[in-house]
């Protein structure tokens, strides 16, 4: 029996009780109705939006924390925690001022000293703050509502910086949690946004509970992705963590969960033949697969061992694991950007596609001074994304003649050692699986995995100059066309110097209970508007 049988089988008869799962408490139905029950895509080991860019934690600090502005379905930032704002002529001096009544959940005021703090420590992280930081003049606070950025040259992608909705996003806390060095977690979680965090009942590997904010100040106009007014219709919001596919499949078709974020692929024809359940894609935008190589240490920091695996790797073989038979959830990607959108490009991209070049990449590799050193490969178990791409890998890189180290391990443990730099033996690595939503790869706005700056790249720290000019080219564009050059320069200088390995473009699923209503697609689960009847 193959394994999409026995996840069937195990999804059609299962449940949390009969699986050894929790017992779930018996609620009231007004209870019941006021408080949603959603299963993550991964568990939520750790809780800071600024130290890390897992989508988890980007997901659960967007109910805590709100933003300056908000990103909206329409990729446009909205004033969100503003009132308005001034930009000099010149660009260089930008003048904000926050929306009156804005609380935190401790009940303080939300002040310009606590924007400031936030808006360091977050720049000292994510890469379009870290250009803003280089050239700052300063940041200041005018006044308690007024705070002031001057800059030693313009940044015209200001607001989509403050607005952004991939990690780490520019959340607003107060000055004492701010003030926390940005590459240590900050141990407290009071913010700003429509929910509360509700730490006593945090349980890492079981749950996580949001409880509704009554002093939240939301706009007036309608919602719209991480835009507007964010209405809370449920008084609860519980996080399950359910690493089991089969079991969360169950839980959902018992009414057991309301909304499960990311069914895998093989157990939607099941959801769909149970009429108390709705499935659909969660984001038209999808998803890039992504196999990120360590530039720091042998093999990947030779070009030579990153470009075999290019050689190699079948995206089609990543994708079929991913998603299954069904053609029309993936597509090939000889490139980084998002297909279907204005600056999809596949300039560069011969590498990826066409015949499998198993010899030649084995050449390639020898030609590296690949010295049969294990490669340690983190893959988390428990994110099923994870998961099928790492089998794939495995099974890739033993076919390239490496030794491989398959380190199978969590989610939040992939998170936390990504982050180290010491050498794969020490506890550091060689290569680790993840996904970038399609929103995050329109430009390179915000495109964190894209970004080639060496130390102060992202996980990997890949060093290409040629891309680093090309993404300055595509900030200083005029115009769409100008735009367009630069991205194809920049397609093709990263897959020359493999910045990472793209394994294809991807859609996914979410599901949920017909009792619920208001769940709206994109790049991330957006709670408000979201309600539910007994």
């Amino acid at each position: 029996m193959d394994r999409r049988t026995v996840l069937k089988g195990l999804a059609g008869v299962g449940s949390l009780a009969a699986t050894g799962g929790f017992s779930m408490p018996a609620l009231s139905q007004g209870a019941s109705a006021r408080t949603l029950r959603f299963v993550p895509q991964a568990n939520l080991a750790n809780f800071d939006p600024i130290w890390g860019t897992q989508y988890v934690v980007r997901n659960a600090a967007a109910l805590v924390w709100d933003t300056l502005y908000g990103l909206d379905a329409t990729l446009q930032p909205q004033r969100q925690m503003v009132e308005f704002e001034e930009v000099s002529d010149d660009g260089l001096v930008w003048t904000f001022r926050l929306r009156p009544g804005l609380k935190f959940h401790d009940g303080e005021p939300v002040l310009s000293k606590d924007v400031v703090a936030s808006l360091t420590r977050w720049s000292a992280r994510d890469t379009m703050g870290l250009m803003i930081k280089a050239i700052q003049n300063e940041l200041t606070a005018v006044d308690d509502k007024t705070f002031k950025w001057s800059l030693k040259a313009p940044y015209p992608k200001m607001l989509l910086a403050l607005g952004k909705n991939n990690a780490p996003c520019a959340f607003i806390m107060p000055e004492r949690l701010a003030q926390t060095d940005p590459f240590k977690q900050i141990g407290d979680y009071v913010g700003s946004g429509p929910m509360k965090f509700a730490k006593s009942e945090w349980v890492p590997g079981a749950k996580a509970v949001f409880e509704k904010f009554a002093d939240y100040k939301p706009r007036q106009e309608k919602a719209s992705w991480l835009a507007g007014g964010k209405q809370m219709q449920v008084d609860r919001i519980e996080w399950v963590v359910i690493p089991d596919p089969a079991t969360a499949a169950a839980a959902l078709q018992n009414g057991e969960v309301d909304w499960w974020e990311s069914p895998i692929p093989d157990l939607v024809p099941l959801l769909k033949k149970n009429r108390n359940v709705s499935v659909d894609i969660g984001d038209a935008l999808g998803n890039v697969g992504s196999f990120r190589m360590n530039h720091l240490f042998p093999p990947f920091n030779n070009v030579k061992a990153r470009r075999a695996v290019l050689m190699a790797l079948s995206q089609e073989d990543y994708m079929r694991a991913l998603v299954g038979d069904d053609t029309s959830l993936w597509k090939p990607l000889p490139g980084f950007f998002t297909p279907d959108t204005p600056l999809y490009t596949e300039a560069g991209g011969e590498i990826l596609k066409g015949k499998r070049d198993l010899v030649g990449a084995k050449k390639l590799l020898a030609e590296s001074g690949y010295a049969g050193q294990p490669v340690t490969c983190l893959v988390a178990q428990d994110q099923p994304i994870t998961k099928a791409q790492g089998d794939v890998t495995a099974d890739l890189l033993k076919q390239l003649g490496m030794n491989v180290d398959f380190v199978a391990t969590d989610w939040g443990t992939v998170g936390s050692r990504r982050a180290q730099k010491t050498p794969p033996g020490q506890g550091g690595w060689n290569m680790f699986h993840t996904w970038h939503a399609g929103a995050d790869c329109l430009s390179p706005a915000g495109y964190s995995a894209i970004r080639a700056n060496g130390d102060k790249a992202w996980f990997g720290w890949p060093d290409s100059p040629a891309s680093e000019k090309e993404i300055a080219s595509w900030f200083d564009a005029k115009n769409l066309d100008e735009e367009k050059a630069a991205i194809a320069r920049l397609n093709k200088a990263a897959l020359e110097d493999v910045v990472y390995a793209p394994t294809g473009f991807f859609l996914g699923y979410t599901a949920w209970r017909n009792n619920v209503s208001g769940i709206v697609k994109g790049p991330l689960p957006f709670f408000w508007g979201v309600s539910k009847t007994a």
